[in-house]
């Protein structure tokens, strides 16, 4: 059974670390701070992927977290988007040889909007999720 939900110009989301060196998780705390306000685009944190129209993933795909994050991906309801922050989940970035990496995050599960830096800004990191959020209007409203 699919969930879906609809939405009036609010966008929650929920962070998924995939195995990152947490440069990129400081940086999302910095963005949800007043000082930067995304609220005011309706903007949300939430503590489950099942309540979340946004996937934001940070870090490259290590062995261990591949099955959660396809298991997350999954819980998710339609419509949904993924939004990859900084260069690990990119390219790999400076575990790109690792033993342990499965890849980035694109050759797990599809990435609708990239967020590259190491880390990026709190205003990329606000700027990827307001490109969600127009992904996903133009999904609900029929084109893509």
């Amino acid at each position: 059974m699919k969930l879906t939900r609809s939405f009036n110009r609010s966008l929650w989301a929920f962070h998924f670390n995939s195995g990152s060196c947490n440069g990129c998780e400081i940086e999302i705390v910095a963005a949800i701070t007043p000082r930067y306000d995304p609220e005011r685009f309706g903007i949300k944190l939430v503590g489950t992927p099942r309540h979340a129209d946004v996937l934001v993933i940070t870090g490259p795909v290590v062995k261990k977290m591949k099955d959660r994050l396809l298991r997350v991906y999954a819980q998710m309801p339609e419509p949904k988007v993924v939004m990859c922050v900084g260069t690990c989940g990119i390219s790999g970035g400076v575990f790109y040889d690792s033993y342990n990496l499965e890849g980035p995050v694109d050759e797990v599960i599809p990435v609708d909007v990239y967020v590259p830096g190491c880390p990026p800004r709190p205003e990329a990191i606000i700027h990827g999720v307001v490109k969600a959020l127009e992904k996903l209007e133009r999904i609900q409203g029929g084109g893509r």
